[in-house]
């Protein structure tokens, strides 16, 4: 809900495109500076503390927005600022999240532990947007009300962590720096063909594709003439589409086929973008929005199950951290990529926006056809499998 009513308020602020990019620049920023700590941390604290004081910290962000629009007092430059914390706190909220999975479940059910993740973040999508579009419609709720709304969200998301066991890291015999750990993360990923692939595409899809998530309130206003509620069904449709494809995608996030998937889910979504900027109708445009979002959300998540599934238990905080650095990147492309969209228009853009995703997963899966990347895939694949194989006899044991 925050989502939609952060990028209407922006818009309606200034009326600028590069202002859509500039509030995603600003969420980007720190997620890009502190994004490796927030996974050095996640490796060396315990994990339940670090998510109850970030989350806070978003929680009472949150409120300072909604008391500021209910006064009348908002303008442009605190969302900036509102954008900085808030993204310094998800730097460290996203890996310790992730990595969290792998303390709670056994290894063998990591990648659909991960996929049900992701389930639940795209089944809040599909009535959050709906909502807010109506609510900031309302004159007694308006923007102001859905910032309060979204508050109220983020304390109980806080609270509800504090049933969570404490998450601590593992035991470690060598004492190290945090600084030796941020780097033995970077070259553990390094090492590591197939992960470091899937980082790599995973930087290409959603620092060059995601962005089209800021620019919905422009392609709802000025393409399709539909306003707040336009801007909320773009935003649930697509959800619609990443709850169907994140279904899918849990039948075989933990078998072989999730490898040759992930390619083509990405390449389709690039497919997807170039759709929706043809599309000449807010009902095309309804139509390419659950593709975009089913095959957003279903490379979001095989890619994730993937990365979390080949990483040895120690490391999956840093390795996390260095995936979720794309997520930066994206805040950080968004702002050029709205320059682009102010001087050539919305639709031009995420023309190209999706044949650039296209090309660069093409591209790297040249790179990934090598003897190196190969290899590595396959003794990932084997050991995961070898590891199912003893939980479930240990499992029939029992």
């Amino acid at each position: 809900m925050q989502v939609v009513a952060r990028g209407y308020l922006a818009y309606d602020l200034t009326g600028k495109n590069s202002a859509l990019g500039a509030v995603m620049i600003a969420f980007g920023v720190p997620q890009l500076i502190l994004g490796l700590w927030g996974g050095v941390l996640a490796d060396r604290l315990p994990k339940r503390n670090l998510l109850l004081f970030c989350q806070m910290v978003i929680a009472l962000n949150s409120a300072w927005v909604a008391i500021m629009i209910e006064l009348d007092r908002i303008e442009f430059w605190m969302l900036i600022v509102a954008g900085v914390v808030q993204g310094a706190g998800f730097a460290f909220v996203g890996p310790a999240r992730q990595a969290f999975i792998g303390d709670l479940v056994d290894r063998s059910a990591v990648g659909n532990a991960v996929v049900l993740q992701q389930l639940s973040m795209n089944s809040t999508r599909v009535i959050g947007p709906s909502l807010a579009g109506a609510f900031i419609a309302i004159s007694v709720i308006g923007i102001g009300g859905v910032y309060f709304m979204t508050t109220l969200g983020f304390f109980l998301a806080t609270f509800t962590m504090l049933r969570l066991p404490p998450g601590n890291p593992k035991p470690r015999e060598d004492k190290v720096s945090p600084f030796a750990d941020m780097a033995d993360g970077v070259r553990y990923v390094k090492n590591r063909p197939s992960i470091l692939l899937l980082v790599l595409t995973s930087f290409a899809v959603v620092m060059v594709g995601f962005p089209y998530q800021s620019f919905l309130p422009s392609v709802a206003k000025d393409v399709y003439g539909a306003g707040s509620g336009g801007l909320g069904a773009l935003q649930s449709f697509g959800a619609i589409g990443a709850v169907a494809a994140t279904l899918l995608v849990a039948t075989f996030a933990q078998s072989k086929r999730a490898w040759a998937a992930q390619p083509l889910l990405a390449i389709a979504f690039g497919g997807s973008l170039v759709g929706l900027g043809l599309a000449p109708n807010l009902w095309f445009g309804l139509l390419a929005m659950v593709a975009v979002g089913g095959l957003a959300g279903g490379f979001q998540g095989i890619n994730n199950a993937l990365t979390m599934s080949s990483t040895d238990s120690a490391y999956q905080g840093r390795v996390q951290s260095i995936s979720m650095l794309s997520w930066s990147l994206f805040g950080l492309f968004a702002l050029p990529i709205g320059f682009v969209a102010d001087a050539i228009g919305i639709q031009e853009t995420l023309v190209l926006m999706g044949i650039v995703v296209m090309t660069a997963v093409v591209l790297l899966q040249l790179f990934g056809r090598s003897e190196a990347v190969t290899a590595d895939r396959r003794a990932r694949v084997s050991a995961l499998e070898r590891h199912t194989a003893e939980a479930g006899a240990a499992a029939g044991g029992r």
